[in-house]
């Protein structure tokens, strides 16, 4: 089959985590991704976390099907190649601080001139603009001061985190949203004219804040910490069953709630009038949730999510990755996916999301050793000569 994004060419720039899984998310739906690393230790990413045989197994996932070169960016001649890429790409990706490639003479205004039609995407903690602009800023900052971390955890405990790169997660899928539709708009609509793309990690983790800010525009409510319920909506939360384990349940539909209210032996429940609307039940959610975990705490959880399913209620555990692994549903849907590793060995990597019926993201290899493909692209892509190559290797270049 062929893939959605065959025919466009991304190059990126930058390193870690918001900008790669961006070009992650292009690259398995066929986009040829060029990854632009520094010459001798490459993206800082190869050497986080677990890393197996001398390379992070988190990387073999986030570079999944680009090709590795490596440039020197603060060089002139390095400048060059890049300005060289962008004459054939599409789209090109980068995290740097702001103002990074314009000190290097990479900026949109110099690159759009090589190619007008060039969109960029840019994601940075406090986006191009504003007083925030030149502070550094992760996705852990990003998750705070976006207000996520605020909302995290247990009223009286410190604010905690999730424990993934949410933020950079969600500015990279506004990310690849962002080149679509500028894409979109510039084939599409035919403009033939590309633009940049400004993805704010503090601004990708606000935009969930669902309805907080017209709440406290109006009704001065602040969401604060709750914990494992979800506030205003009821029942949400998660019980303890006899067995000393979770379930989480949502049972905060109309007819959802009178299901479960059978379920749980507790029909007066569904048919009290205070309980006919989430207004009503969200003003004794306390009330409600101790009924649901008295019932909780005589089952075990294969009873209890038993029970559930058959009442068609919501519910489910809380997973492991060890869990994730064995279950059949995941299986099924091909989420759990071997991919060789090498000569000998294969690796357990996530599926692709989303599913697509003609045009199915895939994976063509694992994240490639660093400067595997330069080579390759210096001479299709560039017309460099092996000469030329090894005078550039040789100065450091690349």
């Amino acid at each position: 089959m062929s893939q959605s994004l065959e025919g466009v060419k991304v190059l990126e720039l930058g390193s870690l985590i918001a900008g790669p899984f961006a070009g992650r998310l292009m690259a398995e739906f066929g986009a040829d991704v060029i990854k632009v690393e520094p010459p001798e230790k490459g993206d800082p990413l190869r050497d986080w976390r677990h890393v197996y045989e001398g390379t992070s197994l988190w990387w073999r996932l986030q570079s999944r099907n680009k090709k590795s070169i490596t440039v020197n960016l603060k060089s002139e001649e390095g400048q060059e190649i890049i300005k060289s890429l962008v004459k054939e790409c599409d789209v090109l990706i980068e995290n740097f601080r702001p103002g990074t490639l314009e000190k290097w003479n990479l900026g949109y205004e110099e690159l759009s001139a090589i190619n007008p039609g060039l969109v960029m995407v840019r994601v940075s903690g406090y986006g191009q603009t504003g007083p925030y602009r030149d502070k550094p800023g992760f996705g852990s900052v990003g998750e705070s001061i976006g207000g996520l971390r605020n909302l995290t955890g247990h009223p009286d405990l410190p604010p905690t985190r999730v424990g993934v790169s949410l933020g950079d997660s969600l500015a990279a899928m506004y990310s690849v949203i962002g080149a679509m539709m500028a894409l979109y708009h510039r084939d599409t609509k035919g403009t033939g004219k590309g633009q940049v793309v400004d993805v704010a990690l503090y601004e990708a983790v606000f935009s969930l804040l669902e309805g907080a800010l017209p709440e406290f525009d109006k009704m001065g409510a602040i969401r604060e910490r709750t914990g494992s319920s979800l506030p205003g909506i009821a029942p949400s939360n998660t019980y303890q069953c006899k067995d000393g384990k979770y379930i989480v349940i949502g049972g905060n539909g109309d007819a959802i709630f009178k299901r479960l209210a059978e379920a749980i032996g507790r029909p007066d429940l569904g048919e009290d009038e205070r309980f006919q609307s989430n207004s009503g039940r969200a003003a004794h959610a306390d009330y409600l949730d101790e009924a649901i975990e008295s019932w909780t705490k005589t089952v075990d959880f294969e009873t209890a999510l038993n029970v559930l399913d058959e009442a068609k209620v919501p519910a489910g555990p809380i997973y492991s990755i060890e869990d994730i692994v064995r279950d059949p549903h995941y299986l099924s849907r091909e989420m759990i996916q071997q991919f060789q590793l090498n000569e000998e060995e294969s690796l357990r990597i996530p599926g692709i999301v989303p599913k697509m019926s003609e045009t199915p993201g895939e994976t063509k290899w694992l994240g490639p050793e660093l400067g595997e493909h330069t080579d390759e692209v210096m001479k299709k892509l560039l017309t460099y000569d092996d000469e030329e190559i090894q005078n550039m290797r040789d100065q450091g270049i690349i």
